[in-house]
């Protein structure tokens, strides 16, 4: 298993970014803007649901930057969904090395917890889920069959 962490922001995810590839080098190994999504994929495929507004298209659905031996990865969050904010936009992504891993740990977690996403295929090729634990901390958990549990996008 690995753990990787996931930061949201207000629309500025590619800027903060660029800031951090200026710092760390490197290159963004997966980068997706909304209006790159596959049609449907926001109706009950992924973002929880939701529609992207418009104004939001050109935000990035998905962007990461290996640092070290970890995967920072972010997403900015669409204007119809509560905004991101200072402390409460960091999720654990964990990825894990099985579909059963996967089920076992987001059960284990989101117990007196609160699921915010329920674990499904998405169109990424994630078999991915969201919830927040029982002490508040934020957890994406994934399984890529193709990556066999390694991590990042």
């Amino acid at each position: 298993m690995i753990i990787n962490p996931y930061l949201n922001f207000n629309g500025n995810a590619e800027e903060v970014f660029n800031f951090y590839k200026a710092i760390f080098g490197g290159e963004f190994p997966f980068a997706m803007r909304f209006s790159e999504m596959p049609s449907g994929a926001a109706d009950g495929d992924g973002c929880a649901g939701e529609e992207i507004p418009a104004a939001d298209q050109d935000g990035m659905m998905h962007i990461s930057l290996p640092v070290g031996q970890t995967m920072l990865m972010a997403s900015d969050v669409p204007s119809n969904m509560p905004p991101a904010t200072s402390g409460t936009n960091v999720s654990l992504c964990l990825s894990v090395d099985s579909r059963d891993d996967a089920d076992r740990i987001f059960a284990a977690l989101s117990a007196g917890g609160a699921v915010v996403m329920p674990m499904a295929d998405q169109f990424w090729g994630d078999y991915y889920g969201m919830l927040v634990d029982k002490y508040q901390i934020q957890w994406m958990i994934s399984f890529n069959e193709a990556q066999d549990g390694k991590n990042g996008k």
